[in-house]
């Protein structure tokens, strides 16, 4: 059997994971940028590391997500950390979809906050199918109760 070391392991896993796997310092600099991101975001690792995370948050949303970003940064914990949080985002062409994402606030062996990482999921195509779900049954609704 082939023998291999856990940090090889564990790049491979992230680096080559279909969902997209960013690690984000205390300042929101993007620093670790998979093959997941590249494909779900439009933006090549190359492009994003030492970027701002809002290369992929919607204008209108950023003040919102910074608010939260530093107080996660301060407190060293998160609301998110055991569920999935369902978001806008926002790709290199421009294009709107909707993420899932769980968070992990990463630490230095003594304790230290280092930053975020995010593992996210790309939704858009259930996003729209529910939402037009959700319409035609309103529309039926509606129907039987006329």
């Amino acid at each position: 059997m082939q023998k291999y070391t856990d940090e090889w392991l564990y790049r491979q896993i992230v680096g080559e994971a279909r969902d997209a796997i960013i690690f984000s310092n205390r300042e929101g600099l993007v620093e670790l940028w998979n093959a997941g991101a590249e494909n779900i975001f439009g933006y090549t690792a190359q492009e994003a590391l030492g970027q701002s995370l809002d290369l992929i948050i919607p204008e209108n949303l950023r003040a919102r997500h910074w608010e939260g970003y530093h107080r996660v940064m301060a407190t060293g914990s998160s609301d998110y950390g055991r569920r999935l949080l369902a978001v806008p985002a926002m790709r290199k062409d421009g294009e709107r979809i909707s993420v899932e994402f769980s968070l992990i606030v990463v630490k230095s062996p003594t304790g230290d906050i280092l930053g975020s990482a995010a593992i996210l999921r790309d939704v858009t195509a259930r996003w729209i199918k529910e939402k037009e779900l959700k319409g035609l049954l309103a529309t039926l609704e509606k129907r039987a109760s006329d």
